[in-house]
């Protein structure tokens, strides 16, 4: 399977509230790594407001192998007026690890199907606005090995470049961890052969979706 490139999601857990026609839509935006802690935040807001009408879902998961698994639930509202175009404005925004619950307290005056519509994708793009964007890039992460003398050089190379290193450990060498983005990866490994790079060994050891800060743009309804 292609391994998706990129995709967006959110730093931090987010709520936002609007009124229609006297009706209270709650957003609650969450950041989620699988299907199981969205079916968790799910049950906890449920539980929260368990005297609403209605709680409506939409969630995009990206698994280990890079598939991407969606669901929507219009929980009781009319049939595509919640939850299915909640999951549409995730798609259109290429937003993943994302799961939005919109909870609403019925005021007394129907909406229609139209006016649902617009009401669940305004309270969904509110938490969207509202929240910290990250970029997510495919990378590597490889283990390597290297003399104390050359480590300064080495973090300076990582910072000039783009690169996190983690887990240092201080050995007989130095042994870290990097984390690299897809399309850094050919000229690091290549100035390591070559030596430009002064690395005693180089390991790989998987792929990881790696984070990339994001300005708050446009998002599309």
């Amino acid at each position: 399977i292609d391994m998706l490139n990129e995709f967006i999601t959110i730093k931090e857990n987010v709520q936002t509230q609007i009124v229609e026609k006297k009706s209270k839509f709650i957003a609650n935006l969450f950041y989620i790594e699988n299907p199981k802690q969205a079916e968790e935040s799910i049950k906890a807001i449920k539980k929260q407001y368990f005297d609403a009408k209605h709680n409506c879902v939409a969630y995009r998961v990206i698994n280990e192998t890079g598939q991407i698994i969606e669901k929507s639930n219009d929980d009781g509202e009319p049939s595509g007026t919640a939850g299915s175009p909640m999951l549409s404005i995730l798609q259109k925004n290429n937003l993943i690890n994302v799961l939005v619950i919109v909870t609403r307290y019925f005021g007394g005056i129907l909406l229609g199907t139209g006016g649902l519509v617009r009401a669940y994708s305004e309270s969904t793009l509110s938490a969207i606005q509202k929240a910290t964007k990250i970029e997510k890039h495919l990378g590597e992460i490889y283990e390597i090995t290297l003399n104390y003398s050359e480590f300064d050089n080495f973090r300076y190379y990582c910072k000039k470049n783009q690169i996190n290193i983690n887990n240092v450990e201080y050995k007989e060498d130095i042994v870290c961890r990097i984390e690299i983005e897809e399309n850094k990866k050919d000229r690091f490994i290549r100035e390591y052969k070559t030596k430009k790079l002064n690395i005693k060994n180089l390991q790989y050891l998987s792929k990881k979706y790696i984070d990339k800060s994001k300005s708050n743009n446009s998002f599309y309804e």
